[in-house]
C-alpha cells in the first residue's frame, strides 16, 4: 500500500463518499447479514419513507459555479450518460447491460425503457453475484471467512473509539435497533453500512423488499433460466476488508456526523442514476468532500483496489457468457462508466456496445 493512500488527505476523502462504497459493494451482504443475525427489529421499521433532497438542485441555485464544474467533469466521464446498453457482435444474438442500484427505492426497481423486454428474452441472465439466490448459502460461504467482516484477535470497535465517538456510535446504533454489544467485533465498514443507508433503505431490507438485482436473479431462476454470477460474496468484502482499517474508522465516524445528509446524498445519488446520467456521481461527491479534489492520488488508487480490478474481473469473466449471446447483465452502475468501466472493456473484448436511454 502507497504511502498516500494513508494520507491524512486521503483519509479525509474517503470520509464523505462512504455511500459511493455502498453503491460499489453489493450491499446484499451486508443486509443478508444483519437479517441473519436477527439485529433489525420491527418496532424501528416503522417509518419506511425515505427523506432527502436533491443537493445539486440545491447547488444550481446557491452555488452555480461549483455546479457548472460538476457538470463539466461529469461530461468528461466516458460511457456517463446511461444505464442500459446493447452488446452486440457479427453471428451473435444480442445481450444487454444494465446499471443497478442495490437498494430497494421503488423508482429504482422500475427498469429503463426496453430492459424489461431485453430481460424477458435473455436466455442467461447475470448479476454479480448468483449467491443471492440462497441466502443460507450465502451467509454460509461468507460465515466461513470471518476475518473478512470480523475482528478475530479479539479487537472489539470500543478499543478503537474515543469515549465520544463510542458514545456516538453506540446512539446512532440504537436508532437503527442495533444494539452495540450485538456487532462490537465487527469490521468498521460493515459498521459504516448500517448508519450511511437511510433509515426507510434498512426497514425496507428489514422487511425481506428485494433489491433489483435479487429480484432479476429470483425471477429469472423461477422461469428456469440460467443465473450466473460475476463474483462471490467473499471476493466482494475482500475487496473491501483490504482498505485499512484507521481509515474505515474515520470514514465511519464521519459518516455519522454527516447524520441527515446522507439521506441528501442518497436522493442526489438516486436521481441521478434515474436520470441515467451516472458520470455526474463521482465529480458530485468530489465536491461535496471537505477536502475538495486535493488528493487525485490517493483517490485514483482507493478507485484501483474498490471499482476498477473488481471492473477487469468482471469483464473477465463475462467474455465466455457473452460469446453465446442472449445475455442480460445486472450489475452496479458505477460499473458502467469510465476508460475502464465495463461498458469500455467490453468493447475492447470486440463487442460494440450502445447506449440505449
Amino acid at each position: 500500500m502507497h504511502q498516500s493512500f494513508l494520507s491524512e488527505t486521503g483519509i479525509r476523502r474517503i470520509q464523505d463518499i462512504g455511500l459511493w462504497l455502498l453503491a460499489a459493494i453489493h450491499v446484499a451482504v451486508l443486509a443478508s447479514l444483519v437479517l441473519v443475525l436477527g439485529m433489525l427489529s420491527n418496532a424501528n421499521a416503522q417509518d419506511t419513507a425515505c427523506h432527502g433532497s436533491n443537493l445539486l438542485d440545491e447547488m444550481k441555485a446557491e452555488n452555480p459555479v461549483a455546479y457548472q464544474k460538476i457538470v463539466a467533469d461529469g461530461d468528461k466521464v466516458k460511457n456517463g450518460k446511461s444505464i442500459f446498453w446493447k452488446i452486440e457482435k457479427p453471428g451473435v444474438p444480442a445481450s444487454y447491460l444494465m446499471g443497478t442500484m442495490h437498494v430497494t427505492d421503488p423508482r429504482v426497481l422500475k427498469m429503463p425503457e426496453g430492459a424489461p423486454a431485453a430481460l424477458a428474452s435473455a436466455k442467461t441472465i447475470v448479476v454479480e453475484s448468483d449467491e443471492v439466490l440462497d441466502d443460507k448459502k450465502a451467509m454460509a460461504g461468507i460465515l466461513a471467512r470471518p476475518d473478512l467482516t470480523m475482528f478475530t484477535d479479539g479487537t472489539t470497535i470500543d478499543s478503537l473509539l474515543d469515549k465520544d465517538d463510542l458514545a456516538l456510535l453506540e446512539t446512532t446504533l440504537k436508532k437503527r435497533g442495533i444494539p452495540l454489544s450485538a456487532v462490537s467485533r465487527m469490521k468498521p465498514w460493515m459498521l459504516m453500512s448500517f448508519v450511511s443507508l437511510p433509515a426507510c433503505e434498512m426497514a425496507n431490507k428489514g422487511d425481506k423488499t428485494a433489491f433489483l438485482d435479487k429480484q432479476i436473479a429470483v425471477d429469472a431462476a423461477a422461469e428456469g433460466k440460467t443465473v450466473k454470477g460475476l463474483e462471490t460474496f467473499a471476493e466482494q468484502l475482500s475487496a473491501m476488508a483490504a482498505i485499512p482499517t484507521d481509515m474505515h474508522m474515520k470514514s465511519l465516524i464521519e459518516t455519522i456526523k454527516l447524520g441527515p445528509k446522507m439521506d441528501d446524498v442518497f436522493e442526489t445519488m438516486t436521481e441521478l442514476y434515474l436520470s441515467g446520467n451516472i458520470g455526474l456521481t463521482m465529480p458530485f461527491l468530489k465536491q461535496v468532500a471537505p477536502e475538495g479534489e486535493n488528493d487525485d492520488a490517493g483517490y485514483a488508487e482507493f478507485e484501483q483496489l474498490i471499482v476498477t480490478k473488481r471492473n477487469h474481473n468482471m469483464a473477465e469473466r463475462a467474455a465466455p457468457i457473452l460469446a453465446s449471446g442472449n445475455v442480460f447483465i445486472a450489475v452496479g452502475a458505477l460499473h458502467l462508466p469510465g476508460d475502464e468501466g465495463l461498458v469500455e472493456l467490453f468493447r475492447k473484448q470486440g463487442f460494440t456496445v450502445t447506449a440505449m436511454n
